[in-house]
Order: C-alpha cells, then sequence, then structure tokens
C-alpha cells in the first residue's frame, strides 16, 4: 500500500468586512492565497485549510476542536496577511490602521501551541514568523522605516514582490545548512513590521544584510518551531532569487518525522 501524502494544514486568512461587490454582506470570510497552497503541493503535499472555531458561530467546542482538527493534520503553515495586533504582544497600536487583527492571532495561537504539543512542525511566513515571536513572549516594530534607524525599505506599495533585498544567514544556523554554498541570498520583501525583541528560547537565524532586520527566527524547544520573514512560495530559485524549495523540503522532512 502506497504512504499517504502529508497533510498540512494552512491557517485562514480572514476577511471581517468583505467589499460588497462579493456579496457576503455581514459575514467574515476564511481564505487562502493561491501560491502557499500551490507550494506546499509542489512538494507533494496535500493543503488544507483550518478554519477558525467559535461558540459565536453556533459551533460548540464540545462538537469539535481544536486538538480535534490538529490530530488529523501532519503539520501547520500560518500564512501571511493583516498585522500582528499590538494588543495581542500588550502595547497600543501607534496609529489606527496598524491595530492588527487581533481574532487572527487568537485563533493562530492556538493552533500553533497545540501542533507543538502533539509534537508536529510549523512554519510561519511573513506574518507566520511574526506570529510566532508573539506566541512565544517577544514583541513587534510596529512600522520599520518609522521606527528603526536607518532602515532600507522593506516593502514597496508599488513592486510589492518584486522587491528585493539580501538576507545573510546566521552562521551555523540550520537555515545555513539548508543552503550549503551560500551565505545568504536575494529574497522578497512586503512588510512594514518585523522581530523587535526575540520571545523565550527562540534565535535569530537571518538578518536583513541592509540594516540587520531580524528576517527568520526558530524555536530551540522541543518541536519544529521555523519562521521567515520574506515569501519562500514566490520564489523558485529564478535568476538571483534564493530558492524556497529548501525551506519547504526541510518542514515536510520534520513533517514525516513526526507522523513516523
Amino acid at each position: 500500500m502506497s504512504r499517504q501524502p502529508l497533510r498540512i494544514g494552512l491557517s485562514a486568512r480572514l476577511m471581517h468586512s468583505p467589499p460588497a461587490e462579493l456579496g457576503f454582506p455581514g459575514k467574515t470570510l476564511q481564505y487562502l492565497e493561491q501560491s502557499m497552497a500551490h507550494w506546499i503541493m509542489s512538494h507533494g503535499a496535500l493543503a488544507l485549510m483550518v478554519p477558525t472555531i467559535g461558540e459565536h458561530l453556533g459551533l460548540r467546542r464540545a462538537q469539535i476542536s481544536v486538538r480535534d482538527y490538529v490530530s488529523s493534520l501532519d503539520g501547520l503553515v500560518l500564512q501571511g496577511g493583516a498585522d500582528v495586533s499590538p494588543s495581542t504582544y500588550h502595547e497600543e497600536a501607534l496609529r489606527p490602521d496598524w491595530t492588527g487583527d487581533r481574532v487572527r492571532d487568537l485563533y493562530e495561537i492556538e493552533l500553533l501551541w497545540e501542533f507543538v504539543i502533539q509534537g508536529k512542525p510549523v512554519l510561519g511566513v511573513c506574518r507566520g514568523a511574526q506570529l510566532i515571536n508573539v506566541a512565544c513572549g517577544g514583541t513587534l516594530w510596529q512600522d520599520i522605516t518609522e521606527y528603526v534607524p536607518g532602515a532600507i525599505a522593506h516593502r514597496s506599495e508599488d513592486l510589492y514582490d518584486r522587491h528585493y533585498h539580501c538576507v545573510d544567514f546566521a552562521p551555523g544556523s540550520r537555515l545555513a545548512n539548508l543552503y550549503p554554498e551560500r551565505t545568504g541570498g536575494r529574497v522578497n520583501s512586503i512588510h512594514h513590521q518585523a522581530v523587535r525583541e526575540l520571545g523565550a528560547d527562540l534565535q535569530v537565524e537571518a538578518r536583513s544584510a541592509g540594516d540587520g532586520v531580524i528576517e527568520a527566527i526558530r524555536w530551540r524547544g522541543s518541536s519544529y518551531l521555523f519562521g521567515c520573514q520574506w515569501h519562500p512560495e514566490f520564489q523558485r530559485g529564478d535568476g538571483d532569487l534564493l530558492d524556497g524549495s529548501p525551506i519547504m523540503q526541510d518542514f515536510l522532512e520534520a513533517a514525516e518525522h513526526a507522523r513516523a
């Protein structure tokens, strides 16, 4: 009998107030970005979105639980999206448009720790990396340009995922070992927030070559917990861009090991 493909959960992006033209007045939409699902699937795993669970939706936790969902999956990818709410790391939003998504924060933090409890790997991308840091007790820069002296541009409204900069790997890190013939690489940069104070038992695995802003982190605890600030799902090693495949392969190997 052939071995079943790995089942990878994708945390949902939340749209609390959909535009009128979508035809869902007063509803909340939960969705995923196509590139992320295809990145997982292109490496031979199934991508399955994990919806939120809440009694306000008429769903009692006695009927279905986060533990039930995690038990049926082999790993979790925390995808990008809205800012992490400053209230989640005990700060006030310095601007009204930086309030983030507290509802999504709580949903993803609960998911993250249930995967850790069950010994299954978690990969965080962009917002997902920031969420990992906050879940471990760390804080964020609410805006890199405004609050990090000498920072390079980490986001371009015009270029979006075609805006790039270089990162340097931490010597001897697991990330560096995934790219044995490189000391870093060129990556996309789509974020305005970033890791400020590291959470408990986290270590830096990469920094921006231009300003030292933290670009990748890994937990030193008992389970696989890694986050990168760039979007590896947008990069397939074209030209001089850092290929995202080794990151996904490493994550899936951890999922396979946890399943064994």
